[in-house]
């Protein structure tokens, strides 16, 4: 099996946002390394690595996928002492590798198109959670290969009109064209030498009358050509012209484009003298129907591929027009691409009012600067309610000063809520569902930049410790222990206004910070916490449960050189409350 080997250059656009979701991932399970190979499974590419940095991280072969089932979710808890890898390249490549976890990426065709990988350096299992969460992640890492996809197919298929296109100039280029002269009054017609050769015949070949002329006319299209060159005689055109079929000297018939126009007449206005010219423009209409055939292929792709294809044109004088939309226009925008087209101003109504603004300053930077369009915002449908829409564009400027894009509007509306599922990940304790303890100090660190900027803005924290939380979790267990955690971080929540942040900062010990709010608001917020709590004991069975809490309470000052600092100083008050008997509320107001 071939040994994994990193990519020498970008692949894609999605070669950032692999780097990003094996970063997510590492963090998220708390693993030493997490990679993303890609392709088939006998010369598999790592897309993407987070961890230690070592050339020989990316060349441990892969996985037999007979080890785990080929599309199954892989974990090995302790790799050296697996009996299946104890000889593998693996260990030699990363000796300190005791578990792993390997989740294939699914493809629409049922065949595996990679995997996601997580390393740790200690024996572990994923609970059912994590399991799900890793698929969560190998699924979205599949569905940015499909659409790489399906992206690379597009330009093969464009790729291929364009060569059409370049053929067909070369059609064009060969044409040829011979010149005609009509005496109307007698009925002779002289064609010159490249006229007769249009069609293959020689000098003497072709006569000079009218009628004879009129026999190499296809019998299709005789009526035609004669209403045609009546009307003009009549003076009801302009002009005569005309496309039609004429037989050629072997006998088959060439298209041509037949144009004249009288150049005398007499003092009634009957026609006398008529001068035109002949073109072949079969090669033409063969080209024409390829290009309607391309056309059409053109359309299909655009109609048929999800999202919306456009053109957009900004004139100089400000008004914007939409000269080309594709089909997609109304899974995207719920508008008929005619519509769109017809009304460019329908957008307004349909971009979400708190994007509009930066969606117009979007445009109005890459009309200035010509830089490429890219922008995700939302957009609000009826009966859809508000989706996520992503738009790349690239935009070029024209002859008469206007800015026109070519660009694609995708729909991101599942990636977006992924995307707000991980940060929910990332920043929540599960358990509680309050802010974990980063993210909570995240949130205070904003509260201090607050109070620096603000003289008058008052703010600060309170440190909760539930009184003899051992002995509940020794009495009853731990699952009344985690209720009794939820049940205190939902008496908190009650108390909280929308400038409050409340985390739990690990075990039984919480963090509450209040904006805008003085050490008598902490007080009392204080007290209300612990009232609550008097009333509402944790039920378990028949049994009542009471708790109590200590607190530690201390203003947020602009001096303080860390967010940290605050929190110690909360944090020796719970000491302090703690010491004093527990079930108490303590100050801390000085510097800690």
């Amino acid at each position: 099996m071939q040994p994994l080997c990193p990519a020498k250059a970008p692949e894609s656009a999605n070669d950032d946002r692999f780097e990003g979701l094996v970063r997510l991932a590492r963090r998220h399970f708390g693993v030493v390394a997490a990679l993303l190979a890609t392709g088939a499974t006998d010369r598999p590419r790592v897309r993407a690595y987070d961890g230690p940095a070592s050339d020989k991280a990316w060349r441990f072969e892969p996985f037999d996928p007979a080890l785990h089932g080929g599309d199954a979710l892989i974990q090995v808890p302790d790799i050296q002492v697996d009996e299946r890898l104890r000889e593998h390249a693996l260990l030699r490549a990363m000796p300190q590798a005791r578990f792993l976890a390997a989740c294939p990426l699914p493809h629409a065709g049922g065949e595996v198109s990679g995997a996601l990988y997580l390393l740790d350096c200690q024996p572990r299992a994923l609970d059912p959670a994590q399991q799900h969460m890793l698929r969560e992640l190998a699924g979205l890492a599949a569905d940015l290969l499909a659409r790489e996809a399906a992206d690379a197919r597009l330009r093969r298929e464009m790729e291929a009109l364009r060569a059409s296109e370049r053929r067909m100039a070369l059609a064009i280029t060969g044409s040829g064209t011979g010149i005609w002269d009509r005496n109307v009054a007698t009925g002779e017609i002289h064609y010159s030498s490249g006229w007769k050769a249009l069609l293959g015949y020689a000098e003497h070949e072709i006569g000079n009358r009218i009628e004879e002329s009129y026999t190499r006319v296809h019998p299709a299209d005789l009526d035609y050509v004669r209403a045609t060159i009546q009307a003009h005689f009549e003076q009801r055109t302009e002009a005569y012209e005309v496309e039609h079929r004429l037989r050629c000297r072997d006998g088959g018939y060439k298209w041509v484009c037949s144009r004249g126009k009288v150049v005398e007449r007499d003092a009634v206005g009957a026609p006398l003298r008529m001068i035109g010219t002949t073109t072949d423009i079969t090669a033409l209409r063969e080209m024409a129907e390829r290009v309607q055939r391309s056309a059409a292929l053109m359309t299909d792709l655009t109609n048929e591929i999800p999202g919306m294809a456009f053109q957009y044109r900004r004139g100089a004088d400000g008004r914007s027009s939409f000269p080309y939309v594709s089909g997609g226009a109304r899974d995207i925008y719920g508008l008929a691409a005619e519509c769109l087209m017809d009304r460019a101003e329908a957008l307004q109504a349909i971009i979400h009012p708190d994007d509009l603004a930066h969606y117009h300053q979007s445009l109005e930077s890459s009309a200035r600067h010509l830089t490429p369009w890219h922008l995700e915002y939302r957009v609000v449908l009826a009966g859809q309610g508000t989706l996520w829409r992503q738009g790349e564009a690239r935009p070029k400027r024209l002859d008469d000063g206007s800015v026109l894009w070519h660009g694609f509007i995708t729909d991101i509306t599942e990636r977006k809520a992924i995307e707000a599922e991980l940060q929910l990940f990332a920043t929540t304790d599960f358990l509680t569902e309050l802010s974990n303890r980063r993210h909570f100090m995240q949130q205070l660190d904003a509260e201090l930049v607050r109070v620096r900027r603000k003289p008058d803005h008052a703010a600060t924290i309170l440190m909760f410790d539930l009184d003899h939380f051992k002995a509940i979790n020794d009495r009853w267990g731990h699952s009344v222990g985690d209720q009794a955690l939820r049940h205190f971080a939902s008496i908190l929540c009650t108390q909280l206004r929308r400038t409050d942040a409340a985390g739990r900062m690990g075990g039984e010990e919480f963090a509450v910070v209040l904006g805008n709010a003085t050490l008598d608001h902490a007080i009392a917020f204080a007290r209300r916490i612990q009232a609550e709590l008097d009333k509402a004991p944790v039920l378990h069975g028949n049994e009542r449960i009471p708790l109590t809490v200590s607190i530690g309470v201390t203003a947020i000052q602009a001096l303080d050189p860390s967010a940290e600092a605050a929190l110690s100083r909360s944090d020796m008050a719970l000491y302090r409350a703690k010491r004093g008997g527990r079930n108490r509320i303590e100050c801390h107001n000085g510097a800690a």
